[in-house]
Parts: C-alpha cells; sequence; structure tokens
C-alpha cells in the first residue's frame, strides 16, 4: 500500500563507498560498542527483576486490569449517547453529516442508473488516461452488475466518494500547515510515523466507542486511517519546492499567499496526486475492512460470506472490490504521471471543452436510463458464480486438500507448517523469561538504532505485559515472525532475480502492479479456499500481501547500487555470485532493511485480520469485542496492536527514518538561511 512511496526512500540511504569488508568491520566495532554498556546494564537489572519477580510469565503484580474501568466507560459512553450535550451537538452533527453525505451520494449514483456510472467511469478514465483504460473501466463496472453486485458497489463506492474526500481536505490541511511550519513539522511527524505503521484494525474499537456500530464510525475510521499519506505528501511537495522558483517568485515581490499559489502548490503538483492515489487505495482497503463495524457494500458481503465458509460468494463479492481498486489505481495515477495514451487531456480551451463533454456524455446516457426505466442493472444480465465456485471448492477439497501423491494436500502444507513452524515458535517465544523477550528486543533495537529508538520498542513491549495480554501478543508475534520469514525468502529471490535479469523483472511487474493494489481483506478469500481456516492460512495472506512491496524495493535497492563498484569488481575477476555476495547485497544493506521494515509493517496488518479466519490471538479477540459489544477487550487487544506494531517498526528500521530527520533537519536550516 505505502510501497509506492517507501520504495523511492531506499534510493535516498547512503551508501558506504569503501569496501564489503571495511564495512563489515566498522558495522562489527559499532555494534560492539552499543552491546558492551547494554550487556553490563542487563548484567545488574536481570539478577534484581528475578530476585522481585521469579518465574518465566509475565509477573501478575505488574499487570493492571483495565477491563473494569474501560466497561465503566463504555456503559458510560452508550448510556449518555443520546442525551449529553458533548453527543447531541458534537459528536452527533458530525454522525447526521456523514449519514446524510453518504445517503446523498448512494442516492445520485441510484438517480444516474447503471448506464450513467458506467458512462461516468469510462469518460473519466477516458480523459485522463486514454481509450484502454476507458475499456477497463467500463467492463469492470459492468463485471460488477454482472456478478449481481451492483447495489453493494454503489453502497462501497458512496462510503469512498466522501470518505475520501474528507480524507483528502483533512491530509491537505494539515500537510499544508506541516509544509509551511518548521515547528508543526516536527511536532505532525511523530504521530504520521506512528499511524502509519498501526495495522487498520486498531482504528476500529475507538470510533465504534464513540459513534457505536454504522456507517459514522466506519467513514470516521477510514478517514483517519487514510488521512495521513496526503498529509505527508503535501508535506513532502512543499517543502522541497525548488529554492530556483521560489528565490525568483520572491524577487518578483510576490506575497506568500501568492508564493503558495502561484510556485508552491504547482511545483508539488506530482506529491499532491501521488497523495491522493495512495488515500484512495488506503481508504477502499479500510471501508472493506470497516464492514466489519456495519459499513455494509461489499465487504460486508465478503464478511459474511468468510463467516459462513462460503468461498464463491465470497469471491462474488471480492471480485468488484479487485476492480475497483484496480480502476481506482490506475486512474488516479495516470492523473499523478501526467502521462495519456489519449488525446487532447489538457487544462486549456481544448482540455475544458473535452471535460465538458464527457459531463454532457454521462448527463445524456443517465437520462437516458431513467427515460428508458433501466436503472437497475437487469437482472436477467446476471451470472451465478456462487454455484460453480464452491463446486470447485469441493472439488479442491476432495482432491487437493490432502492425499496428492509425492506433494501431499494444501491441507497437508497448512498442518505441517503449523507443526513446525508456526506451533515451535509460539511455544518458544512464550516459554521465553519475559525479562529475556524485553532484553531480546532491547539489543535488536539499538544494534540498528539508538538508545531512544529502544527505549520506544521496550516500553511498548511493556505496556503489553501490562495491559495483561503478553501471551497472545506473543502468539500473533510468533505469525508475524513466521510470515515475515517467508516473505523475505521469497521476496529476495525473487528481487534478486528481477535485478540481474530485466525479462524476469518484465515477468514480474504487471503481477506485483495487481498485488500492490489489492485490499487486505481481498487476500483472505483464496486462501480460505486453499487450506481452511486457521493460522496458517491467516500466515500465507500476510506473505502474498507482503510480497510486492518486499521485491520492488529488493530490486531497486540492487540495481542502484554504485556502477563502480560492480565494475571493479567485474575487473577483478569476481563471478556473478561474488559480485552479488560481496558488493551488490553488502552496499544494497538500507534498501534490504527498508524492506525488511515494510514487509514486517504490512504482515501485522494482514495477521491482525487473520483473526476473521481463525488466525486467533490479538486479531480474533479485536472481532470478539466488537461482535459480542466487549468493548473493554476489543479496546485492551487494539492497544495491544498498536504497541506490537510501534516495536516492530522500531526494531526493523529506525536507522532510515534517523536519516531521513537528519535530511529534513538539513533542508529546514537551508530554508531558514535562504
Amino acid at each position: 500500500m505505502t510501497a509506492a512511496t517507501t520504495a523511492t526512500t531506499a534510493t535516498t540511504a547512503p551508501v558506504e563507498r569503501g569496501g564489503p569488508p571495511a564495512a563489515l568491520s566498522s558495522a562489527r566495532n559499532r555494534a560492539l560498542g552499543k552491546l558492551l554498556p547494554f550487556a553490563l546494564f542487563a548484567a545488574v537489572l536481570v539478577p534484581l527483576a528475578l530476585t522481585r519477580w521469579p518465574g518465566t510469565a509475565w509477573p501478575d503484580a505488574l499487570t493492571v486490569d483495565l477491563s473494569a474501568p474501560l466497561g465503566s466507560a463504555s456503559d458510560w459512553i452508550i448510556d449518555n449517547r443520546d442525551g449529553h450535550p458533548l453527543f447531541l451537538y458534537f459528536f452527533g452533527h458530525i454522525s447526521n453529516a456523514v449519514v446524510l453525505s453518504v445517503r446523498g451520494v448512494y442516492l445520485l449514483l441510484l438517480a444516474a442508473g447503471w448506464a450513467g456510472v458506467t458512462a461516468a467511469a469510462g469518460l473519466i478514465a477516458w480523459r485522463v488516461a486514454g481509450v484502454r483504460l476507458a475499456l477497463t473501466a467500463a467492463v469492470s463496472f459492468a463485471v460488477c452488475g454482472m456478478l449481481g453486485m451492483w447495489v453493494p458497489t454503489m453502497q462501497t463506492l458512496a462510503l469512498m466518494v466522501v470518505a475520501v474526500t474528507a480524507s483528502v481536505v483533512l491530509g491537505a490541511l494539515l500537510g499544508l500547515a506541516a509544509g509551511l511550519s518548521e515547528r508543526l513539522y516536527r511536532a505532525l511527524r511523530p504521530l504520521l510515523d506512528t499511524m502509519q505503521v498501526l495495522p487498520a484494525f486498531a482504528y476500529l474499537l475507538p470510533v465504534v466507542l464513540v459513534f457505536g456500530i454504522g456507517v459514522p464510525a466506519a467513514v470516521l475510521a477510514t478517514v483517519v486511517y487514510a488521512a495521513p499519506p496526503m498529509a505527508r505528501l503535501t508535506a513532502l511537495g512543499l517543502r522541497e519546492a525548488d529554492r530556483g522558483v521560489m528565490e525568483a517568485v520572491s524577487s518578483l515581490g510576490a506575497t506568500a499567499r501568492q508564493r503558495l499559489l502561484t510556485a508552491r502548490l504547482p511545483l508539488a503538483r506530482k506529491q499532491l496526486l501521488l497523495g491522493l492515489n495512495q488515500t484512495i487505495m488506503m481508504a477502499l482497503s479500510m471501508a472493506v475492512i470497516a464492514s466489519v463495524i456495519g459499513a455494509g457494500g461489499l465487504g460486508d458481503r465478503v464478511y459474511q460470506a468468510l463467516a459462513s465458509v462460503d468461498v464463491g460468494a465470497a469471491l462474488a463479492a471480492g471480485l468488484p472490490i479487485v476492480l475497483l481498486a484496480v480502476v481506482l489505481d490506475r486512474t488516479t495515477a495516470a492523473a499523478g504521471s501526467g502521462s495519456r495514451s489519449g488525446s487532447g487531456a489538457g487544462t486549456g480551451k481544448r482540455g475544458l471543452l473535452g471535460w465538458a463533454v464527457a459531463a454532457l456524455a454521462t448527463v445524456l446516457v443517465a437520462i437516458a436510463g431513467r427515460l428508458t426505466d433501466r436503472l437497475d442493472w437487469p437482472e436477467t444480465w446476471t451470472v451465478n458464480t456462487a454455484e460453480p465456485v464452491n463446486r470447485a471448492v469441493d472439488w479442491m477439497t476432495a482432491h487437493l486438500y490432502s492425499g496428492v501423491p509425492v506433494i501431499g494436500g494444501t491441507a497437508d502444507w497448512a498442518g505441517h507448517f503449523t507443526t513446525w513452524m508456526l506451533d515451535p515458535l509460539r511455544g518458544g517465544l512464550q516459554a521465553l523469561p519475559w525479562w529475556a523477550v524485553l532484553l531480546l528486543v532491547a539489543a535488536l533495537a539499538l544494534l540498528i538504532g539508538t538508545w531512544q529508538t529502544a527505549l520506544t520498542a521496550v516500553l511498548a513491549m511493556t505496556a503489553i505485559g501490562v495491559l495483561g495480554v503478553w501471551k497472545p501478543s506473543l502468539d500473533t508475534l510468533s505469525q508475524v515472525l513466521a510470515a515475515v520469514a517467508v516473505t523475505l525468502v521469497i521476496g529476495f529471490a525473487a528481487g534478486i532475480a528481477a535485478a540481474r535479469s530485466s525479462r524476469v523483472e518484465a515477468l514480474l511487474r504487471p503481477v506485483l502492479d495487481v498485488f500492490q493494489t489489492l485490499p487486505q481483506f481481498v487476500y483472505l478469500i483464496p486462501v480460505v479456499a486453499l487450506f481452511g481456516v486457521g493460522r496458517a492460512p491467516a500466515v500465507a495472506a500476510a506473505v502474498v500481501y507482503a510480497l510486492p512491496a518486499v521485491v520492488r524495493i529488493t530490486t531497486q535497492g540492487l540495481r542502484q547500487v554504485d556502477p563502480a563498484a560492480m565494475e571493479a569488481a567485474r575487473s577483478l575477476g569476481a563471478t556473478g555470485g561474488q559480485q552479488l555476495r560481496q558488493v551488490q547485497l553488502p552496499l544494497a544493506g538500507p534498501a534490504l532493511r527498508l524492506a525488511l521494515n515494510q514487509g514486517v509493517v504490512l504482515v501485522l496488518a494482514v495477521v491482525i485480520i487473520g483473526g476473521l479466519v481463525g488466525g486467533g490471538a490479538l486479531g480474533y479477540d479485536v472481532v470478539f469485542g466488537l461482535a459480542q459489544g466487549d468493548l473493554a477487550t476489543g479496546l485492551v487487544a487494539g492497544a495491544a496492536i498498536v504497541c506490537l506494531g510501534l516495536m516492530l517498526d522500531r526494531v526493523t528500521q529506525p536507522t532510515q527514518r534517523r536519516t531521513q530527520r537528519r535530511t529534513e533537519r538539513r533542508i529546514g536550516r537551508t530554508r531558514k538561511a535562504a
């Protein structure tokens, strides 16, 4: 999801010019210098901890039971939601505005009819990206109708329109303020950093607590989740505006407002449109997940089908989500790049005339649909795909789940993976003394970060223990580690192959493009069909979801290794394998660490959602809390997810963030000096 933006940051990391042996020796010296004081500190602290709190499990004395206060707070909110002034005159107005906006957009889409909406989608895509994408958009919306999902698609699209509009406005305002104010940028940056690594599930419970189950909670959770990319990229575009252009505009006597409108914003156009693209994709992903809290639409159909293990119905609702994601991604990406295969796309008179013609054609098609009473998708044009898919799943269950000669079946693979990898990992983590886990987290964070990042990681893990969810959190962590291990093995292998062969990269590109646009929820459908329910399917979905980012960042990092270093290695007679092991991989270290970080963050997001298909642990606690109204259990699990995500992010990639911050501070000092 964010790999498109994070992959570019890999190129900004400094590459060591010394040879690999010197770099490795320097890295070992730095690691020893960091770990020696830490080892002395641990040697003093561990005996004290063992004396005070013996045993391996998290001490009960260090646990705080929040179920009673959270339950009381939840009861108070529920009891006062209809009468307290805070809800009546603030949250109530927000909720009503959201409901009216979504309903208005939904009724407008229904009034336009299937023909009007399909024509609008095709004409917008044509104006932005050309004839090929226009046909793709029109066919995609037609397929949604043929699958019998026209009304749920319009429900999801209406929610998307409102959520994206609010996310873009909020994100643009925050980004504008952060881009123009160094102090505000420094204040917002840690908040945006934290929000970027949180799984989508963590956003559901707080809004449910305030707004209850329904569309307002779903829209607001989507806005909170999708606004940060717009804020980040808006601030980035404004801060990196060409200094020469800005000085020229200032020398002409332009005011601050004129400089913003005539120079900064036009120069930041690409970043703004990229932010729009990222916001739309994250909003779609969250809008689907928000079906758990009553969003309705396609996500609700998928959720209900997965709950009853009806793979055919889940696929029928999941395919329109995929098509919607592809159309929205391609259209906004084309707008951001400014590329168009057609003609006449411009901002001048000819461009405005083209948009006017497209709008008039849409209105005429919608009117024709109303006059012919063809607003709803005709039932005779629908195709029932659920039954054939379920028959195929039944056949797979009978022939592929087990008993396949030599290779075994998919259920056998899932069972072996659970027995040989997931169970030992979970058992090993839960058997470790609590203080050993904290020391291990601190050491890993310290090796690639600073004392500040190590302290943040340790405090996050400590908070998990204090909340009383130590064991389920380690269960979730074991699934994340297993999924990350598989993701890195496959992703690094594919990335290396793509970096060394343009043909392999060309073959992988369309697959990665499609996988990178799919919402998280969709990945659960095929794994349930192949592996049933359990922890292994959740891990498999997480692996597939995280692979595109890992492969892309690895490929880019290896391809951008200093050509002089590669030429020197070849001139010394190094083989291809030696060049890879001794030159490319060491010099691409920052990119590989970034791939690891993105893999961990993306894996965690889907492992949590895996609670819907038997993944258990924290994801199950969140779903249970939402389904049973036990918000105390859900909120504690959600807080633990936040802490786990924060810890994993700090452990895997704090150094890159620190390098970026130093660069940002230099930009700020240069701007002040100018």
